[in-house]
């Protein structure tokens, strides 16, 4: 990926300022595990190669994938390969959850928030991050791209109660990303040239993103939700084992 490289020539800071939505994700995972009493149980659904482990050292984290998303990474620090739609866990055996850029992955993105809902404790957590506009990745296992009533309507119907939903910037921090998307374009010695050509305008449209309100345009969103302590017929059986 592009990203990749682009990460390994800036500073932090800039890190932050150009790729928000990266940053930002980060952030959100970091708080989330912050947040969590040592030693419950987390689970990461479709976690890749597991990259968030180290947020969660406090907590008994397991990582669990299909291992079919990316055949340059290395799936080794995965726990468990299983598909999503099939949680091979008991009923109310997380405490939390995170699924993070996932769910566009998956062929049935209902069933897998209604299987995340039954494996969480009652009053558990799920951090949930999904793409709202986003280049097709991870080819052919791409699917989905969410809106922020599409969500909520997927979380309500899994039994779930959405505590927060945050898009990840608007239309000027899209356009500074789709800048940076269009370095790709331009392999060898032509990058330094498109870069000279396109990261300044880059730089500058972040400036203005406050002009877009409601965020209509944004990259995607965070969303923290719960299972409800009483799940009202829901469907999700606390007591089941």
């Amino acid at each position: 990926m592009i990203y990749s490289r682009v990460q390994a020539w800036l500073p932090d800071w800039l890190y932050r300022y150009l790729l928000h939505f990266d940053a930002a994700l980060d952030a959100a995972v970091r708080e989330f595990a912050a947040s969590l009493p040592a030693g419950v149980r987390v689970l990461d659904a479709g976690a890749g190669e597991a990259r968030h482990a180290g947020y969660f050292s406090s907590q008994r984290y397991t990582a669990i994938d299909l291992a079919v998303g990316d055949a340059t990474w290395d799936y080794t620090r995965v726990d468990a390969w299983g598909d999503l739609t099939s949680l091979p866990f008991r009923d109310a055996a997380f405490a939390a959850a995170l699924n993070v850029v996932t769910l566009e992955h998956v062929r049935e993105p209902a069933q897998v928030l209604r299987e995340l809902a039954r494996v969480l404790e009652p009053g558990g957590r799920l951090l949930l991050v999904v793409p709202h506009e986003w280049e097709v990745h991870q080819a052919p296992h791409d699917y989905f791209r969410y809106t922020r009533y599409g969500l909520e309507y997927l979380l309500t119907q899994a039994g779930l109660e959405v505590q927060e939903m945050s898009p990840v910037g608007g239309y000027f921090r899209l356009m500074s990303r789709r800048l940076l998307n269009g370095l790709q374009f331009f392999p060898g010695l032509a990058f330094p040239l498109a870069a000279v050509l396109l990261a300044p305008m880059a730089l500058i449209l972040p400036w203005f993103d406050g002009l877009d309100v409601e965020k209509n345009f944004t990259l995607g969103y965070i969303c923290v939700a719960r299972r409800p302590v009483r799940d009202g017929g829901t469907g999700v059986n606390p007591h089941a084992d």
